[in-house]
């Protein structure tokens, strides 16, 4: 527990759809919540809050929810007294006033970068270093797989939670899927090979463009019913929800970060798509993160999951890599529970954050 500098200020600009906010919404409210911290939220879109956190009203610019203050960050950004604790997610750049009211800090604030998620080697080496900003530093702070990391995003009681979920759940007959992505993933060659699966599946799709792509794949609104594939539309699900719907489906297809690190704490088998970048740089760390997440399997495991993986990503080859991943789910989904417990070794971002500024006092 954080026995100075309590009140901390989060900026985040809302860029992957609903990933960035996902993270500082979950992060403000775990500081709140276990830490006694003060946080103030400032967000430039309200309204991609709201889906995740109804409770909030997208027309208020200031209100508090579960003991987070949001403020709406509009411009010009308003004279305000800086917190002692300041954090820019995902190098959104602070307002230039607000930097000024920084420096003009009797107790100089800790100012830190939260970075993007990687499981490239090199961040264990950036992890926590120090940019001079004259009068003030920023630090970098990455989340990430390792102790030498930020660690991942995870509340006190989570996996508790899951384990009670789960301990309820009766044996599937169908394969119980969830379909998150971006538009770009080959949906409609997923599809087909679902269509010939010799077991039934029974996958769910949150609107926005997951739907969009399934919509455009089997024509219609849905829900559809080929064979033995059953695809219904679900609607748009708060965190605490899609946390759940995670834990009660067999395997998640996932995309960007915050639904990616939910998926990895849900211990079930997933297929992650990555945040598309120029020259293809997420490949770069989808292959970084399938080398530390498969380390523990078997080769012909090992290969099976990297080949869907890269195919999702890529576009091409998806039912070829299906046949081959399908067979070991049950391989998968025990090697999801042990990766999961793995994980608690790095502790969580948001106490690795606290005691990151506890060491600056």
């Amino acid at each position: 527990m954080l026995t100075m500098r309590k009140n901390w200020d989060i900026f985040c600009r809302v860029i992957d759809n609903f990933g960035d906010i996902g993270v500082c919404w979950r992060l403000g409210r775990q500081l709140a919540a276990e830490h006694g911290v003060a946080v103030r939220l400032w967000l430039d879109d309200l309204g991609a809050l709201n889906p995740l956190c109804p409770a909030i009203d997208p027309n208020r610019r200031e209100q508090t929810v579960a003991g987070v203050a949001i403020h709406q960050w509009s411009d010009p950004f308003p004279q305000v007294e800086a917190a002692a604790v300041v954090i820019e997610a995902f190098a959104c750049e602070l307002p230039p006033v607000y930097r000024a009211s920084m420096a003009r800090c009797p107790t100089l604030p800790v100012w830190i970068n939260l970075e993007y998620l990687s499981a490239e080697p090199w961040i264990e080496g950036c992890h926590a270093l120090a940019s001079p900003q004259p009068p003030l530093d920023k630090h970098f702070f990455f989340p990430g797989f390792t102790a030498k990391t930020g660690g991942l995003l995870r509340e006190s009681g989570l996996l508790n939670a899951r384990d009670a979920v789960q301990a309820r759940l009766s044996a599937h007959t169908a394969l119980e899927v969830s379909l998150f992505c971006y538009d770009t993933a080959p949906v409609e060659a997923l599809l087909s090979a679902w269509q010939r699966s010799d077991r039934p599946i029974r996958c769910r799709v949150p609107p926005g463009q997951p739907l969009a792509a399934v919509r455009r794949a089997l024509g219609g609104m849905g829900p559809w019913q080929i064979g033995t594939l059953t695809v219904t539309p679900i609607p748009f699900l708060p965190q605490d929800d899609y946390d759940r719907l995670l834990w009660e489906c067999d395997l998640n297809f996932v995309r960007g970060e915050d639904s990616f690190v939910r998926a990895q704490w849900a211990g079930r088998p997933l297929v992650w798509q990555a945040y598309r970048q120029d020259d293809e740089v997420h490949l770069d760390k989808l292959s970084a993160f399938l080398s530390r997440y498969t380390g523990g399997l078997p080769s012909p495991e090992r290969d099976a999951v990297k080949s869907l993986f890269f195919a999702w990503n890529r576009g091409q080859d998806i039912e070829a890599a299906w046949s081959t991943f399908s067979a070991i789910l049950p391989a998968l989904r025990q090697h999801a529970e042990v990766w999961a417990k793995s994980l608690c070794a790095a502790g969580d971002l948001a106490g690795n954050l606290v005691k990151f500024v506890n060491s600056r006092l």
